[in-house]
């Protein structure tokens, strides 16, 4: 999977407050000037989250898109629920990990391709306790100063 070419939005605690063991990447179904406000960079997803539908559909909860400008006749819904295209395969693989315990879709970013597709990356995720943070912090930071301790020993 290549990089992203532009990031619109990204939930950057995701990592911190979840354990991640699988990602997706997903369409989006956007109307109006939603387009315009992520390449504005607008977006925010930090308390977003998202789930199947009773249609078997999954769609993004509560991410924030701002109304581009005030002046447009049709404003569209800042927090509305927001569809994402899947194949039924990737649908079923979601709806198996969304129904095991504990486990949530949790989305880190949404981007856009170098074609200008709008993206979102989902996680497959299951929740950390707070000493599962601690010990997070303390593997990388002691990651960290084992490389810097590489580096200067040449």
């Amino acid at each position: 999977m290549s990089l992203p070419e532009h990031i619109a939005a990204q939930n950057r605690k995701a990592r911190h407050e979840y354990s991640i063991t699988d990602t997706v990447e997903a369409g989006i179904i956007l109307v109006g000037t939603e387009v315009k406000a992520l390449r504005a960079g607008k977006g925010n997803i930090n308390e977003a989250y998202a789930g199947p539908s009773k249609e078997g559909e999954i769609f993004l909860y509560n991410a924030y898109i701002p109304e581009y400008q005030s002046s447009m006749p049709f404003p569209h819904e800042t927090r509305r629920p927001r569809k994402l295209l899947l194949h039924r395969r990737e649908l079923r693989k979601l709806a198996a990990a969304v129904a095991k315990e504990g486990m949530t879709l949790v989305p880190l970013d949404i981007h856009f391709t170098p074609r200008g597709i709008a993206k979102v990356t989902l996680g497959i995720a299951k929740g950390r306790k707070h000493h599962d943070k601690r010990e997070a912090v303390k593997q990388r930071d002691w990651a960290r100063d084992k490389a810097r301790l590489m580096r200067e020993k040449g």
